[in-house]
Formats: C-alpha cells, sequence, structure tokens
C-alpha cells in the first residue's frame, strides 16, 4: 500500500474481528505521541461491553505475529495502542511509494464522476479579484480529484444570458462590429459595459431597442443570436488569456454558460407543478422548501418564476442539478462558489431533494470561501478604490516574480529568469490563496507571499531546486533515483515519516475539500527536509551505501514536492 496507517490497519483488522467476535475499524492515526496510535478498542469495546483496556491488551498479545516486523507496541490510556514502526518497515514503505507513480497516494475506492463549478466570470465583464479564489480553488480541487481517480468534468458557469445582453448588443451595433471587436479583443470589457450602461440609463430611445432585442434573444431571433455570439465568443478569448497566464485548467470546452440551461427553465416549472410542489406567492411561481424563513420568522420562498413570467438565477441553478445529475450523470457536484450564497443553495439544493432529482449517491456540496482583503482588512481594491483587475493583478505577480530571481540568481540566463520569476510570482498568488482555510478571509500582501521563508511557494519551491541542486553536484542526471534505503539516523526516520504521510494529507484535503491541508503537509514536508539535511551529510556521507540511500530520500522528497505543488497548479522549478 505504501501507507503505514492502511498497511497497519489492514493488518489490525482481522485481529480485531478474532479479539471482540466483530467488525471492526481499528482506526489507525498518525499521532504526537507515536508513530501512530490504534483508538480502535474504545469503540469496539463499548459495542461488545467489554474494558477498553483489556480489549487492547487482547489485541496487543494477537497482534504479535501479524506485526512482528512492522512494529512495536504498547497500550496506553484508557485503551489506545501506541505504535512504533520498524526502521525496514518503513523503509519497505518508502521503497513502495517511491516506485510508484503516484507516490504512495491511494486511488480512490470508489471513482465518481464529479462536476466542479467554478470561476464564473460574467459575459463583457472583467474578471477580478473577486474571481480569484473560485479558480485557484476550483482549479486545484480538480487536480486532486483526478489525481486519485474521478472523473472530472470542469463547468464554467459563464453570466452569458439575461436582460442586460439587450443593451451589450445594441452597444455593438451602434460601434460597429468591427470596432467593437476591437475594443473586446484588447481586454477592454468594463469600458465596454460601463459605456453601454450609460447609454442604457441616460438615452430613452437605446433603452427601449435594449428591451426589444432582450425580447428577440430569448425568442431565438438568429441575427440577434449571432450578435450575442460574437460578445460571447469576444468574452471567453478574453478569459482564456487570463486563464492561461494564471495556469489553470480551463478552456472553452469547460464553459457551460446560463445560456445552455434556458431550454430546460419551463421544464423546471411543468415538473415541479406536476410533483405537487409549486405555490403562488405574489404573483410568483415559488417553492416552499421547508427549514427557511425571513426575519419575520414567516417561510421563505423560492422563487422559480417571476410574477411577469421571468426566470431567475434559481430556475436556472435548478436545471443545472437536473442536467447534472440527469444528463451527466454525476454523483458529485461541488460549487466552487463564495460563502454569501450558501443560504440560495442549500434551498435549490432542498427543493431538489424534494422533487426528486438529488437522491443518494447523488448529492451538491457547497465548497464556500472567504475573502480576500487590502491590507486595511477590507474588500481588496487599488489605490483609487477600484475593482483589482484579475489580469493586471496576475501580470504584477510575474512582474515582482522575475525581479525576485533577478535579484537572487544572477547566474541565470535571461530567459530562465522571467521563466523561473513567473513561476514564483503565479506560485505565490496561488499558494497564498490555497494555504488559507478557504472558509476564512486572508489579506493580500506581496511582501508575505513572495517571501523565501515561511509557509510560501516561494520557499516550497526552493525547496525543490535546492535538492535537485544536490543531484547537479553529485554528477547525477535527474531520472528517479532508486537507491536502497537505509533508515539509521532519528531525522532520516522522521523524514520517511513524512514522505509516507502524503497519501494522508490528499485524502484529507479531498474529503473536507480544503487544499490548505495539503498545503500544511509540504511546508512540513520541506522543514523535515532541512533538518534531515542539515544532520545527514549527503554527498559527503561516510559510505557509498549510506550516501546512495541519502540520495534516494532527497530524490523522493523532492517528487513529492513536485508532485504536491502540481497538485495545487503550481510548477516547482529545477534551479532558482
Amino acid at each position: 500500500m505504501a501507507d503505514p496507517l492502511h498497511t497497519v490497519a489492514a493488518l489490525l483488522a482481522p485481529v480485531f474481528r478474532s479479539v471482540a467476535g466483530v467488525e471492526a475499524d481499528p482506526v489507525v492515526r498518525a499521532s504526537d505521541r507515536a508513530d501512530a496510535q490504534v483508538n480502535g478498542a474504545l469503540p469496539v469495546a463499548k459495542q461488545v461491553g467489554r474494558n477498553p483496556r483489556d480489549v487492547a491488551n487482547e489485541v496487543l498479545a494477537a497482534a504479535a505475529g501479524p506485526l512482528a516486523n512492522v512494529a512495536t507496541m504498547e497500550v496506553a490510556g484508557p485503551g489506545f495502542i501506541n505504535l512504533r514502526f520498524s526502521d525496514a518497515f518503513l523503509a519497505s514503505e518508502l521503497a513502495t511509494a517511491a516506485r510508484g507513480p503516484h507516490l504512495g497516494v491511494r486511488r480512490a475506492e470508489t471513482a465518481e464522476r464529479v462536476v466542479v463549478d467554478y470561476s464564473a466570470p460574467n459575459v463583457a465583464k472583467e474578471m477580478h479579484v473577486g474571481h480569484l479564489r473560485t479558480t485557484i480553488i476550483g482549479d486545484a480541487l480538480v487536480r486532486m480529484l483526478e489525481f486519485v481517480g474521478h472523473e472530472v468534468i470542469r463547468e464554467n458557469h459563464i453570466g452569458d444570458w439575461g436582460t442586460p445582453f439587450g443593451m451589450l448588443i445594441e452597444h455593438l451595433l451602434d460601434l460597429g462590429e468591427a470596432e467593437a471587436a476591437r475594443e473586446l479583443s484588447v481586454g477592454d470589457l468594463d469600458g465596454f459595459y460601463r459605456q453601454a450602461r450609460a447609454k442604457f440609463d441616460a438615452d430613452d430611445d437605446f433603452k427601449q431597442r435594449s428591451r426589444m432585442r432582450v425580447v428577440a434573444l430569448q425568442s431565438g431571433d438568429v441575427e440577434t443570436l449571432r450578435l450575442w455570439q460574437e460578445l460571447v465568443d469576444a468574452s471567453a478569448a478574453y478569459f482564456n488569456i487570463v486563464y492561461r497566464k494564471l495556469g489553470v485548467l480551463l478552456t472553452n470546452a469547460d464553459l457551460a454558460g446560463e445560456s445552455s440551461y434556458h431550454p430546460l427553465l419551463d421544464e423546471v416549472v411543468q415538473r415541479l407543478d406536476r410533483a405537487g410542489l409549486l405555490e403562488q406567492s405574489d404573483g410568483a411561481d415559488v417553492v416552499f422548501p421547508p427549514g427557511f424563513s425571513n426575519r419575520e420568522g414567516e417561510p421563505l420562498p423560492l422563487i422559480v418564476r417571476k410574477g411577469n413570467g421571468g426566470f431567475n438565477y434559481a430556475t436556472s441553478d435548478l436545471a443545472c442539478v437536473i442536467d447534472r445529475v440527469e444528463r451527466v450523470g454525476a454523483t458529485l457536484l461541488l460549487y466552487v462558489v463564495g460563502a454569501p450564497q450558501a443560504q440560495h443553495f442549500e434551498m435549490v439544493w432542498k427543493v431538489c431533494e424534494m422533487a426528486g432529482w438529488l437522491q443518494p449517491p447523488a448529492r451538491c456540496v457547497h465548497v464556500q470561501f472567504g475573502s480576500v482583503l487590502g491590507s486595511d482588512r477590507k474588500m481588496f481594491k487599488t489605490r483609487s478604490g477600484d475593482t483589482v483587475k484579475l489580469v493586471e493583478l496576475i501580470d504584477e505577480a510575474v512582474e515582482r516574480g522575475i525581479a525576485q530571481v533577478r535579484e537572487r540568481s544572477a547566474d541565470l540566463t535571461e530567459a530562465e529568469q522571467e521563466s523561473v520569476g513567473r513561476m514564483i510570482g503565479i506560485g505565490a498568488v496561488k499558494y497564498a490563496d490555497l494555504s488559507t482555510d478557504r472558509i476564512k478571509d486572508y489579506v493580500f500582501d506581496w511582501d508575505r507571499m513572495l517571501s523565501f521563508d515561511g509557509n510560501t511557494a516561494p520557499y516550497l519551491q526552493y525547496a525543490h531546486a535546492r535538492i535537485r541542486s544536490i543531484f547537479r553536484r553529485a554528477g547525477v542526471d535527474g531520472g528517479v533515483h532508486s537507491g536502497e534505503i537505509v533508515l539509521g539516523e532519528e531525522k532520516e526516520r522522521s523524514l520517511a515519516l513524512r514522505i509516507l504521510g502524503f497519501d494522508q494529507a490528499v485524502n484529507e484535503a479531498l474529503e473536507r475539500f480544503s487544499p490548505h491541508r495539503l498545503c500544511t503537509y509540504l511546508f512540513d514536508l520541506a522543514q523535515d527536509f532541512t533538518a534531515f539535511y542539515e544532520a545527514c551529510p549527503v554527498l559527503r556521507a561516510d559510505d557509498e551505501r549510506i550516501r546512495q540511500s541519502r540520495l534516494a530520500l532527497c530524490d523522493v522528497t523532492a517528487r513529492v514536492l513536485h508532485r504536491g505543488l502540481g497538485l495545487l497548479g503550481i510548477d516547482a522549478p529545477d534551479r532558482m
């Protein structure tokens, strides 16, 4: 298995069954008091009505054979079993992990089809710092889910439908299609939108034309749809520039705009009506999901069709669930959307459950997150008070990264400095976001995120490059170094244990959809490597066997750092 915790759990499961006479999970966990702790005796004792320490002692006696060359054991506290793994066992597990393409990370027991809804900019509007967290967190989750064997469908739910498109299309016609295309191609989406909005507010004739254009759009007028598609295509091309700069996986193939669900909206209302869930409230068609109330304590409705016959976000989100469950066949639907939308999604999903559209194993999860704050701990803005454009933030990150490399690594060529600087700048932005517990706000601080000290991307990237430099000095090529691993020193042992925790780190991050758990692991790994390197000479080891063993430890550490950063969407340069 290449994960000592799971290897031991598999060995102990039949022991618990023989001692207690029931099926039981040994519950093997990492521990500060030992290499691992077996906690299963307590729930088993409660289940069979026995003293937990008695059960633990019997398990310890019965496990002496199966764990003879694996670990030493002792009973502690009310019935815990503390384990210290043998050096030979750890070395064997580590060698197995090092040989595998997944470096000891288990594949998912049940591979699922997962839809991840993230990023979601609006057509003809600039991507801004508010899109940073959804894009980065969603992209990291996609990479981790795919890594453990799930089939992942990325969906970029762009805002490409609704009443604003009437004024946007009319403004496009006023400018002329060629001029509009030129404006949009340079990425001035906000300018285009503001011009259209200003005309709509000031010109009654333009306002009337815009409203008529909305009717034409929604009725499927061919020419209006063609003009609408021009706006969508121009915006998507600009979004792709941002995604490429940021190094995320989204492409045009992942676009799933609101327009794609428009044909389903009438069906949503009809199906809710047939299910007996639709009610009238102030002229609107609504559903009252249980458990939701307004400030006055009155039942809170989910409006699915307004009094004027129009649909809204709730109707579109209901259609999304139907499509993703019934057409796509997804069993897990992740919505990487800000925390303020929590109640909205809870109501939508409750209605889907009531209608029978969302039944186990299918389920929805709101992967919510906090805000990006400025140094004043208010929403991150430019000095002039404007919203920070995402593309400008990315470009500044790259510029700052390149400046760092030029100052620190004058021996690199100019092309290398620019390449590494880009990795550092983008990595710094991503890691600062991902290393924060996603439900919390965080302060955007260039100096902290670009620092080579502390829990930052540059620190981890440098740790990886530092290890690779060892192999260059040793005259060994950059391939996998698979020497026999011998664990004779405590720092070697500690590093081996940490490397073997990669599986647990990835799976814990996915269990809670919280990439910061993987970030914490990688930082701990880099620190453990530093402690090992300072205490255990590698190139000047006492004999060749130890030298080769320590080179193998260096190699697998570097590969775990490289892979772990890659799962976060961060590049790890070989030279810095």
